[in-house]
C-alpha cells in the first residue's frame, strides 16, 4: 500500500438522500418524520427564481424550527450555484442565522477545485463570526463536463470535503448526451451509458476518503427501475442514492444496506481470521473459500455500516 494515505471524512450514513423544496415548507415535517438518512432542503433547481429569496428564508425558519439531528438526520441545504447572485446570500444569510443547525452545505455544478475554496473561505469566516462550534462540511455535485474533467482535483479542494454526488440530468445535458430520462438507460446504448463518467467519480472520492453518491432517478413511479440504477451504483461502490419521492426512499435503504446473511458471513470472516492469526496463520479457509487480510478488509467494511445503521435504529 502507498505510504501517502488520505484521511476518511467525517463518517455518515447517507444511504437514501431526500430532496425538499425550499419553496414547499409544509414537506419539511414529513421529511423529518421519514425514513431518509440525509435531507437537503433545496434552494436551488428545485425553486423558481421569484421564489429563491422566500425558499431562503422558509430553510433558515425549517433548520431553527425542528430538531433533525434529534430524528437522526444528516441535515444540508443545497445552496445555488457560485456562477449566481443568489449564492452569496444563501451561503451568508443561511449560515449566520442557522448555521449551528447545519451539518453540509451542498454546492451544484462544482467545476473546478477553486469553486469549493470559496465555499470553504465563506464558511470559515461565517463560523468564527458568529462562533459556530462545529465544523460545516461541504458536499459537492459533479454534474458538467468541466466538473467531471477536474474531479481529481476537487476531490483534493478542501478539508471540509465530505461527498460527492452525481447530478445526471446536469451532466447528461453537458454532455449533449441524446436522453431525455433522468437517471434511466438510453435503450440506444448497449448497457449504461453513465457507467464510465460514475466510475471515474468513485475512484477519486475513495482515493481522496470522500463518499460516492449517485443522484435522482426521475420515474418515481418506475421502483424496479430505481432499483436497477441503485444496484447497479452499490455494485461500482456508490454509498447511496438520492430521493426525489417519499417512495424512493426505502428503496435506497434496501439497497445499500447489507442483508443480514452477508453481514453474518462478515462476521463468520472475521472471527475466522482471528483465529487463524492466533495459530499463526496469515489465511485461513472458511466454507471451502481461501480468505486472508483483504478478506478482512472487505468484511470489516460491511459491519461498519451494519453498524452504523444499527446505531441510527
Amino acid at each position: 500500500m502507498s505510504h501517502t494515505r488520505y484521511e476518511p471524512a467525517r463518517p455518515r450514513l447517507q444511504r437514501s438522500e431526500l430532496a425538499v423544496p425550499g419553496s414547499n415548507p409544509a414537506m419539511f415535517e414529513k421529511a423529518l418524520a421519514s425514513a431518509a438518512d440525509y435531507i437537503f432542503l433545496d434552494l436551488e433547481d428545485a425553486v423558481a427564481p421569484a421564489d429563491k429569496e422566500q425558499a431562503r428564508r422558509n430553510v433558515i425558519e425549517g433548520l431553527n424550527q425542528y430538531d433533525w439531528r434529534g430524528q437522526g438526520k444528516t441535515i444540508c441545504v443545497r445552496v445555488n450555484g457560485i456562477d449566481t447572485h443568489y449564492f452569496y446570500r444563501d451561503m451568508v444569510d443561511v449560515i449566520e442565522q442557522a448555521g449551528h443547525r447545519l451539518d453540509v452545505v451542498l454546492v451544484p455544478k462544482v467545476g473546478v477545485a477553486a469553486d469549493v475554496y470559496l465555499t470553504d473561505a465563506l464558511l470559515t469566516q461565517v463560523e468564527a463570526a458568529k462562533g459556530i462550534p462545529h465544523r460545516i462540511g461541504i458536499d459537492v455535485l459533479i454534474e458538467t463536463a468541466l466538473g467531471m474533467a477536474n474531479v481529481e482535483a476537487i476531490a483534493q479542494s478542501s478539508k471540509r470535503l465530505e461527498a460527492m454526488h452525481f447530478g445526471v440530468a446536469d451532466y447528461a445535458a453537458s454532455m449533449r448526451a441524446r436522453t431525455v430520462n433522468i437517471g434511466g438507460l438510453n435503450p440506444d446504448y448497449p448497457g449504461d451509458q453513465w457507467h464510465a463518467s460514475l466510475t471515474r467519480m468513485i475512484v477519486a472520492c475513495r482515493a481522496h476518503g470522500l463518499r460516492p453518491i449517485d443522484g435522482p432517478f426521475g420515474d418515481f413511479k418506475d421502483p424496479e427501475g430505481y432499483l436497477l440504477a441503485a444496484r447497479r451504483g452499490a455494485a461500482l461502490g456508490i454509498e447511496g442514492k438520492w430521493a426525489i419521492h417519499p417512495s424512493q426512499i426505502e428503496l435506497a435503504n434496501e439497497v445499500f444496506s447489507p442483508p443480514a446473511a452477508e453481514v453474518a458471513r462478515a462476521r463468520r470472516i472475521l472471527d475466522a481470521l482471528a483465529q487463524a492469526a492466533k495459530e499463526g496463520k496469515g489465511a485461513a479457509q472458511l466454507d471451502g473459500r481461501m480468505i486472508d487480510a483483504a478478506s478482512a478488509r472487505m468484511a470489516n467494511v460491511v459491519v461498519e455500516m451494519a453498524a452504523a445503521i444499527q446505531a441510527r435504529g
